[in-house]
């Protein structure tokens, strides 16, 4: 028998796929061996996932294919995959299928995120707690999803179905701001009543939102002719749609005025409030334009898109008011003696 060459292999010498040298590579597995900047990443992936199918999801509705797969969780009675269907065409099949699709998607930036969380050293509690909503809430808007299908895009639930889009992208928001600071105390880094601003604002912004589905489910594009409608008067919800939308612009106009005439305001919230008002005002030209030419598919697609621009804007502006400063480790003396 041969004598052995060298010395054995150990685990030192196995080359992680994130030691690899292809940025690529190493930017897809740095979920396994996270540092702050990489959690940041993944939890900003995921707030961009979690944004991109809300509006396709809107793609889904103004295109006529929201009951493109009759039934849920297969796309027809007797295929998990698009299939001849008499009574739905195969375009219109495929575009809610492929929506679907993006959930595993969604749901695989969402994993990602926890994977990061836990195995950051040392670990974070808050990151973890708020990387678990993630998937939580994927999963829980997908078990909606099917009741969306299953009540024939009844507009209540296709309306929840985007607000529940909205709140986990706060919660992926809430994971990316908080993956940039400590975990000491919230401090706020303004005059008190301007961070109360900034929350009547972001309150404001949701109301905004929560009304503006209600116009979704009172005008056209219902996502299939089979769909119900809100019985509601299409111009007066309109009406307080547009009512809402001076309201918010009025309260970010009057944040950025206060955060500018108050020297000690970061300038990172005095640009998150700027760029809050420079969207507002493209949706605002978005809406009313969409309004004046009778609702086109899309512009309701951008409307979408803009509002959740909107919203993740607001998200910035309030979390920018404040800071939390990094918790010192604990000293050698201070460590619990090991058992």
């Amino acid at each position: 028998m041969a004598e052995p060459t060298g010395p054995a292999n150990t685990i030192d010498d196995v080359k992680l796929p994130t030691a690899h040298p292809h940025p690529l590579v190493r930017a897809l597995f740095s979920f396994w061996a996270p540092t702050r900047k990489s959690m940041r990443g993944w939890a900003l992936a995921s707030v961009v996932v979690n944004a991109g199918i809300a509006v396709t999801g809107a793609g889904v509705r103004v295109t006529g294919s929201g009951l493109g797969c009759p039934t849920w969780p297969r796309c027809t009675p007797d295929s998990f995959i698009p299939v001849a269907h008499p009574e739905t065409s195969m375009l219109n099949m495929l575009v809610e299928f492929g929506n679907r699709l993006l959930t595993f998607l969604v749901l695989a930036v969402g994993v990602a995120c926890v994977l990061a969380a836990m195995r950051m050293a040392p670990r974070r509690t808050s990151l973890v707690r708020l990387a678990w909503l993630q998937p939580a809430g994927i999963l829980a808007q997908a078990l909606w999803g099917g009741l969306v299908v299953n009540t024939m895009l009844n507009p209540f639930t296709v309306g929840m179905h985007f607000l529940i889009s909205i709140g986990l992208i706060a919660a992926c928001w809430a994971l990316y701001a908080r993956s940039g600071e400590g975990d000491g105390p919230a401090r706020r880094v303004t005059h008190r009543d301007i961070r109360r601003l900034g929350h009547v604002l972001l309150a404001s912004v949701f109301a905004l939102l929560v009304v503006g589905v209600g116009v979704s489910g009172t005008g056209p594009h219902s996502g299939d002719e089979r769909a119900s409608r809100f019985d509601l008067d299409i111009e007066a919800v309109a009406r307080l749609h547009a009512d809402l939308v001076y309201v918010v612009v009025g309260l970010t106009f009057a944040l950025l005025f206060a955060l500018h005439v108050t020297n000690s305001s970061p300038r990172a919230a005095r640009r998150a409030a700027l760029a809050l008002l420079g969207v507002e005002l493209a949706q605002g030209v978005i809406g009313y334009t969409q309004y004046f030419l009778a609702v086109p598919a899309a512009l309701v697609l951008l409307h979408v898109l803009g509002s959740t621009l909107v919203w993740i804007a607001a998200l910035r502006v309030v979390t920018s008011l404040r800071t939390r400063a990094q918790v010192p480790a604990p000293s050698p003396t201070e460590a619990p003696a090991a058992v």
